[in-house]
């Protein structure tokens, strides 16, 4: 078991989500920034799909009854095993009754940690994830709350002693492909969007990033009628200042979507944090 000392800001369990279920109104939720989870199960020999624990901006501390295989992805967080640093993308042994401990990543907003084993707390629609928009999944952590680890019988050796990464950017420029409702929008919206730069608001959380700039003129009146939505949506509301659906989105939605970050962006987006600067180009 692993007991929660100090949660951080926000800590919750995340696995890949529960994709197929946009049709009944359940988004797919799961880990914000996918591939720092994947990394991170790979590291500790897990499936790839493994539930983790996404630590927004750090400053957690959890207790290990027994001894495990631990790995911290993403946002760079100084990480402190049993009172000794330790390095991040790279497997580390926890000695059991030891406490881990996570700082404030000096860049990028979240971090994953893996445990050999993956956290086995109870599943939702075939998801341990955390959905904070519409509160399926476990709460979000607490001090106090104890998370069951898995077995590792049949689990991958640990192979890999560092997975090297590169720095975040202090002011990434992520791709964008134009539509679907581009067409609401004059062309000197899309050249705003992809010509100056956007900050990104404290009012950011899993559903979305809300940013500040250029507002985006529409050409058309009226609403839409609520269509379907994806991760990395590009949505404009009535002030004209995007926001960027991540991972807790709302599966449908009535305001035009200007463009869809690329797939790849995803990820980056996800690391992005308050008083950051953005840009984004067509891909």
């Amino acid at each position: 078991m692993i007991e929660v000392i100090r949660p951080g800001p926000l800590a919750t369990v995340q696995d890949l989500g529960r994709p197929g279920h946009a049709h009944l109104g359940v988004p797919r939720s799961g880990a914000a920034d996918e591939r720092a989870l994947r990394l991170a199960n790979r590291l500790v020999g897990n499936p790839e799909g493994a539930a983790c624990v996404e630590f927004t901006l750090g400053g957690a501390t959890l207790r290990f009854d027994s001894p495990a295989w631990i790995a911290v992805t993403g946002a760079p967080a100084f990480l402190r095993v049993d009172g000794r640093g330790s390095g991040a993308h790279a497997p580390c042994h926890v000695p059991a009754g030891a406490a881990v401990e996570l700082g404030t990543p000096p860049s990028g907003l979240r971090s994953y940690l893996a445990v050999r084993g993956g956290l086995m707390v109870g599943r939702v629609l075939g998801s341990r994830s955390t959905d904070v928009l519409s509160g399926l999944g476990p709460a979000a952590l607490t001090s106090g709350d104890r998370l069951p680890v898995g077995g590792t019988e049949g689990l991958d050796d640990i192979t890999v002693d560092l997975a090297p990464a590169p720095p975040l950017p202090a002011s990434p420029v992520l791709r964008i492909l134009p539509g679907p409702r581009d067409d609401w929008f004059g062309p000197d919206a899309i050249t705003a969007l992809t010509s100056t730069p956007y900050t990104v608001t404290p009012e950011t959380n899993r559903v979305g990033i809300r940013l500040d700039g250029a507002p985006l003129a529409r050409t058309r009146e009226g609403e839409l009628s609520s269509e379907g939505m994806v991760t990395g949506a590009v949505q404009v509301p009535p002030s004209g200042l995007p926001i960027v659906f991540l991972a807790d989105h709302p599966t449908t939605g009535g305001y035009p979507v200007i463009g869809v970050l690329a797939s790849a962006e995803v990820p980056r987006a996800a690391q992005l944090r308050p008083g950051q600067t953005v840009r984004f180009r067509l891909n």
